[in-house]
């Protein structure tokens, strides 16, 4: 299976709205990395315990808010029990439930809540999605397999209209938006590294760039990540999205 470029995906002529259908149904259909098809397969076969009734997404997860947003939140891949069960990014795991509580405290959500496709959640000026489209083993991607998911992160950048910020969740959003950044905008090298709360400035027409560490339950429950940081970075996040510095 070829992947499509993303020309295929993402025409000039759409609006926002239509060009994220279009890279949703792209996504959905995606069967390109086998490793990944298989685990996320037996894993909605299988189940967990707790979720036996429930029939499981199994598919590419593809992602989710307003269309017009001005700001795109990335994380790593669905859990294997959260948005491959759910079908909803951040959907249905600790770390979704992290960011969505910090969402509606910073008015970016109308909810505080994220349990199934049909909860009646809405995202206010944010898309959220993830670098990687499918569960994978042990949350670790392989690099071919990031590659191959590409193409739809760089779809969904473009197909933003409005975009003006990326809060990235962890290195391997960050590292995964800054390869299709320079890509993009054909950059060269130095570039900042990644730190909690650092606001990257790439050029003028280029979407900022902010760091965070990501919502996982290993950095929530260490205290790496607590709320007040977040929302603190959510809040500046929200700062720069309606009155973006140049």
């Amino acid at each position: 299976m070829e992947i499509p470029t993303t020309q295929e995906i993402a025409g000039p002529s759409l609006s926002s709205a239509n060009l994220l259908l279009k890279v949703r149904n792209q996504v959905v259909d995606c069967r390109r990395c086998q490793r990944l098809v298989r685990y996320r397969e037996e894993v909605a076969r299988k189940k967990r315990k707790e979720f036996l009734e429930w029939n499981y997404w199994g598919k590419p997860v593809p992602g989710f808010g307003d269309p017009n947003a001005s700001l795109l939140i990335i994380g790593l891949a669905p859990a294997a029990h959260g948005g491959n069960r759910t079908g909803r990014v951040f959907t249905g795991d600790r770390s979704g439930d992290f960011l969505y509580n910090a969402l509606y405290k910073t008015g970016f959500a109308n909810q505080a809540l994220s349990r199934s496709i049909d909860d009646g959640l809405k995202l206010k000026n944010v898309y959220v999605t993830a670098a990687v489209k499918c569960a994978p083993p042990e949350n670790k991607p392989t690099p071919e397999e990031t590659s191959n998911c590409s193409t739809y992160l760089t779809a969904e950048i473009d197909s933003l209209k409005q975009l003006d910020a990326i809060l990235c969740l962890g290195l391997f959003a960050f590292n995964a938006v800054m390869r299709t950044i320079r890509n993009k905008y054909n950059l060269k090298p130095p570039y900042a590294r990644f730190r909690h709360g650092r606001v990257i400035r790439l050029g003028k027409g280029i979407p900022l760039i902010i760091c965070s560490y990501h919502p996982s339950p290993r950095n929530t429950q260490t205290g790496k990540l607590t709320e007040n940081m977040f929302l603190s970075v959510l809040r500046k996040t929200h700062e720069y999205t309606k009155n973006r510095p140049e």
